[in-house]
């Protein structure tokens, strides 16, 4: 089955240097403009993408695709923590039909 992700609102996860779970969470409150309330955790990491009401609102209406870039690295240093990240990637997303989350193979540029 294939899904028309033409329209969704594009927001990407540039992961260009992260290494470790601080600073994962630390791009994600830059990249997915985060609250401050935000509790930079895993929990808080799903939820947040999960929650519409922490989405740009133009997200809210037409979907959200959300592009992780620049990962090679941090799953090299940090194989474990990164199998967690893509968990929780793949549990909003199930939990979410509106968030589709794609993860580049390109080179980090």
């Amino acid at each position: 089955m294939s899904e028309d992700l033409a329209g969704r609102f594009l927001i990407t996860l540039d992961l260009d240097g992260v290494t470790d779970k601080a600073a994962l969470m630390d791009r994600a409150v830059r990249d997915l403009a985060l609250p401050d309330w935000f509790g930079r955790n895993w929990d808080a990491l799903a939820d947040s993408l999960s929650d519409h009401t922490v989405w740009p609102e133009a997200a809210v209406a037409q979907g959200l695709l959300l592009v992780v870039r620049g990962w090679r690295a941090y799953a090299e240093a940090n194989p474990d923590e990164w199998r967690t990240a893509r968990e929780v990637f793949a549990e909003a997303a199930d939990r979410t039909p509106a968030l589709t989350v794609a993860l580049t193979l390109g080179g980090s540029s």
